[in-house]
């Protein structure tokens, strides 16, 4: 199994919608196939490893980190495949929380004789899968705040200088999360301040949704992320907007979507499910203060990176959380499954919050 999710993480980042499989068939003590899910609309790991296997698959034991699909999408379904193959065994890591396949796959496998057990790591095929589940259980992406932050906390001087707070190793890891997201966010002063392009500089990277909230349609023309790839770029704004400007930037291939506000700042809690009616299913935060600030308050992150660099600015710099903070220790944000790792010069803490 632990062979099956290495193999599923080949796919990270091109499979969306879908989840990441893979797959692993092993007939007396031998690995006879394998295989994974590398794109939507490519055929999935169970069948490419019952093609490698041949006849061997008979009376073999799969082992996959997903619950096997029983229901005709863009590609054949799976459990059919396997129970034409002959094999005897299935071992799944975790049931499909789509309701088109929950448990359908697993009985249509028993209905068939073969011996089914689920649950193997499970929290590990879980956590693989975790934008996915959300995705499919709810219509809303899965969350991730970024923050690159000096040892107190500050994310920019005084001034409003940022670059660059965390080594390159740091940065490199970053270009990699916005390779495997669907959409990376920000707000309208990282826009204003840093004009960023929000690509993943990687060679054959993916280039993700670029998503801008801009409430009064602030950007200008010459803003990279309307310059390149414009149809790669959403902006996010309000009904307070000029409506020459939206045709404009309409015009331009960019797309504009006019949400509501809460105390003149977008309504977030309706932006997700919008951003889920597109598709996106994983979002990358990495916006300013008031972003990581609103997102804090609304309860609308999934799971947080924070990257301490080895510096202290101290005074009136930026912090990372701006907005009004808790009042009682006990109301604090709790982070929990802390992960802490060395990237570089910096140091990376990883973790999900207690909901």
């Amino acid at each position: 199994m632990r062979r099956a999710l290495r193999l599923a993480q080949k796919g990270k980042g091109r499979t969306s919608p879908n989840p990441m499989v893979g797959a692993v068939l092993v007939r007396k003590g031998q690995v006879i196939g394998e295989g994974f899910h590398a794109k939507a609309g490519e055929p999935h790991a169970e069948i490419l490893a019952l093609s490698q296997a041949g006849s061997q698959a008979t009376e073999a034991t799969l082992y996959v980190n997903l619950e096997p699909c029983s229901h005709q999408g863009r590609t054949p379904p799976c459990a059919p495949a396997v129970i034409q193959a002959g094999v005897r065994r299935v071992v799944v890591g975790m049931e499909d929380p789509n309701p088109l396949v929950k448990g359908r796959g697993l009985e249509m496998l028993r209905n068939a004789g073969l011996d089914v057990e689920v649950g193997l790591l499970e929290p590990d095929c879980r956590r693989l899968n975790e934008s996915f589940v959300k995705y499919i259980c709810t219509r809303q992406p899965f969350v991730t705040l970024k923050i690159a932050s000096t040892l107190d906390g500050k994310i920019a001087t005084a001034q409003g200088e940022s670059k660059w707070i965390t080594g390159e190793k740091a940065r490199k890891l970053v270009q990699r999360l916005r390779n495997e997201s669907d959409g990376v966010l920000v707000g309208i002063g990282t826009i204003l301040k840093d004009d960023p392009l929000l690509t993943p500089r990687l060679k054959g990277g993916k280039n993700p949704f670029r998503i801008v909230l801009d409430s009064r349609l602030r950007i200008p023309d010459q803003a990279r992320v309307l310059e390149k790839i414009p149809e790669k770029t959403i902006l996010i704004t309000s009904a307070g907007a000029p409506e020459q400007r939206i045709e404009e930037l309409k015009k331009k291939g960019i797309q504009v979507l006019i949400l509501d506000t809460v105390e003149r700042k977008i309504n977030l809690r309706t932006l997700l499910p919008r951003l889920g009616e597109m598709g996106i299913t994983s979002l990358l935060v990495e916006g300013g203060s008031e972003v990581n600030g609103s997102f804090l308050r609304e309860g609308l992150m999934d799971k947080i990176l924070l990257f301490f660099s080895p510096k202290i600015l101290g005074g009136q710099a930026l912090e990372m959380f701006g907005g009004k903070g808790i009042e009682k220790l006990e109301d604090a944000y709790q982070i929990d499954q802390i992960k802490v790792k060395k990237v570089g010069e910096d140091i990376l803490i990883e973790g999900y919050p207690k909901k």
